[in-house]
């Protein structure tokens, strides 16, 4: 490793020798040769302080207990945004901060995944109209003076009659006219999976379905953390659990809902410090809403989003308490939308309507739970409650951090892992001769950004090279960007493997090897649901894929028979609870 900038890009492919890897290293760690920092959660955050911590220099390892992006990191609204509703909230700071952050996203960090989308915002009163206007422009300005790239088109007042040429089932009895303007969409689950792998290139040890089960202490310091690993990958111990101890001069968490039972963990008279957010989407086909921008508009209580997203449109999101004082429980790791939930949202979106989603057009749902810091008052509403993001340190050698909003992820990641070296210099075990620079991580292309562009620019040549339609080859680049490599050599391989895995879905069968042979997944659930958005967009839930993705999987991963037959039933149990 360099002692200031940190350390040369390598291999990025999570798969089962990676894995193995970075399992092994961290079994070798003692309290005489640890880690420097040890990231508990794979989300967007901890993939993104894994990032910057070995982008620095620093040796890291991050566990995750469950899949890259499988909590709050994959359920989001799917947009790089500034926070629009926040302005009437006098967030200014935060607003320019994430609409800065956006434009990293759009021009320099992943542009394969963060894409621009235009917007309606529907007014139900002429007197509305220059109001939300001058708060649409205000927004615009924020994103311009001082912030970086991510330029976009103007913000426009537009008549009903502008408003309806746009979007024609806007319901003309509800709109006196609307503003548009332009934000960005986010592949969200696909931008946290490059993340970890972009780590990866940079000497981080990545490990998912491994949980953390206890914090390790040296008197009043935390050295460390016990680690349990559950399924096939113990079998070897004579077990199917083996736990081991992770030693490291920082522990770092970055587990969003999970917070206060780390904190808890460390200390049970602990003050909370979260409170938990339930937000809902709907999943609709594209063909029940006529509109060629996106549409958000207000609600009682907070805001409406219709987001187009490729064959669909998502529509949400509530934003109400969740937990046992809320009337509300359940895993915080597969939050449900509920009855109640979903006819809100139906209801919202047709009061601007003018042909009324139906019930019977919701394809799926999805839940995540936001983590926000909690007010002290725990009747607070959760739409009142700050996006803004804390860092803290409950014990030396022990930095945790909550709050925020998905698209600030990068200034978070930085700010803990700022927050970890303040740690390491007070550790009377740390290297004081090694030094280490700031953040680099806004200089950082993600996995598939590098060459993303100069392909898309040539996408018709592309094409035609590989025997695949223009089409094909652009869902495939803006899915994987420049890793459409590793998909088209699966086909070269296996040219059975450029079929579509169902017929009612655009993805490939070797995008379900790709996922397996270099993104991290380990079961059905990560291939179909976040590599891939099979589960949220068939009718099945995602079976028929599943039936078709395992004999693709199972070698890959050495599954018995009757190993890939309990996979399959898993997935089933889950897919329909």
């Amino acid at each position: 490793m360099n002692a200031v900038g940190g350390a040369k890009r390598g291999d990025s492919a999570l798969n089962n020798q990676q894995r193995d890897r970075a399992l092994d290293l961290m079994r070798a760690t003692d309290p005489e040769h640890p880690l420097d920092v040890l990231v508990i959660g794979g989300g967007v955050v901890g993939c993104g302080a894994a990032l910057d911590a070995a982008a620095r220099g620093l040796s890291v390892g991050l566990v995750e207990m469950q899949d890259l992006a499988e909590g709050t990191s994959s359920r989001s609204s799917r947009l790089a945004h500034g926070g629009l509703r926040y302005l009437e909230q006098r967030e200014f700071s935060l607003v320019h901060e994430a609409l800065t952050e956006r434009g990293l996203l759009l021009d320099r960090l992943a542009p394969h995944l963060v894409r621009p989308v235009p917007f309606l915002f529907p007014v139900a009163k002429q007197w509305q109209r220059p109001y939300v206007a001058s708060g649409i422009r205000l927004y615009d300005l924020l994103s311009r003076v001082g912030a970086y790239g991510g330029s976009m088109p103007r913000p426009k007042s537009l008549n009903r009659e502008q408003a309806k040429e746009l979007a024609p089932d806007l319901n003309s009895d509800e709109i006196a006219g609307a503003v548009r303007f332009h934000d960005a969409q986010i592949d969200d689950a696909r931008h946290t999976v490059a993340l970890a792998r972009t780590a990866v290139s940079y000497g981080a040890q990545v490990v998912t379905r491994a949980r953390m089960v206890s914090l390790i202490r040296d008197g009043d310091r935390v050295v460390g953390a016990r680690i349990q690993v559950e399924g096939p990958e113990a079998a070897g111990a004579g077990s199917n659990t083996v736990s081991f101890a992770v030693y490291a001069r920082c522990v770092i968490g970055a587990v969003g809902v999970w917070t206060d039972q780390l904190i808890h963990m460390d200390n049970s008279e602990a003050a909370s410090k979260v409170q938990q957010s339930k937000g809902v989407h709907l999943v609709v086909p594209a063909e029940s809403i006529r509109s060629t921008t996106a549409i958000i508009a207000r609600t009682a209580a907070s805001v409406l989003f219709l987001l187009p997203w490729g064959r669909f449109w998502l529509i949400g999101t509530t934003d109400t308490p969740w937990g046992a004082d809320a009337g509300e429980g359940g895993d915080p790791a597969d939050p449900e939308a509920t009855d109640a939930d979903i006819d809100y949202l139906i209801e919202q979106a047709n009061r601007w309507l003018a042909r009324p989603i139906r019930r019977s057009d919701v394809v799926a749902t999805y839940a995540g739970l936001r983590p926000l810091l909690a007010a002290g008052n725990e009747a607070d509403e959760t739409t009142a409650l700050s996006r803004e993001h804390s860092v803290f340190r409950p014990s030396p050698g022990l930095v945790l951090i909550a709050g925020g909003k998905y698209t600030t992820y990068r200034v978070m990641a930085k700010d803990v892992v700022d927050a970890a070296l303040e740690d390491l210099v007070n550790d009377p075990s740390s290297d004081t001769a090694r030094q280490f620079g700031p953040s680099t991580t806004e200089d950082i292309p993600l996995n598939g950004a590098d060459e993303y562009a100069r392909l898309w620019a040539t996408r018709p040549a592309l094409a035609a090279e590989v025997g695949l339609p223009v089409g094909v080859v652009e869902g495939l680049l803006r899915r994987h960007g420049d890793r459409i490599v590793e998909v088209l050599d699966v086909i070269a391989a296996d040219p059975t493997a450029a079929h579509p895995l169902i017929p009612d879905a655009p993805y490939l069968k070797a995008e379900v090897a790709a996922a397996v042979k270099f993104a991290g997944a380990r079961t059905i659930d990560d291939v179909l649901t976040r590599r891939l958005r099979v589960t949220l967009e068939v009718a099945d839930e995602g079976r028929g894929a599943a039936i078709a993705a395992v004999p693709i999987i199972a070698p890959l991963l050495g599954w018995s028979p009757l190993a890939a037959e309990q996979q399959l039933a898993d997935f089933d149990s889950r897919s329909r609870s």
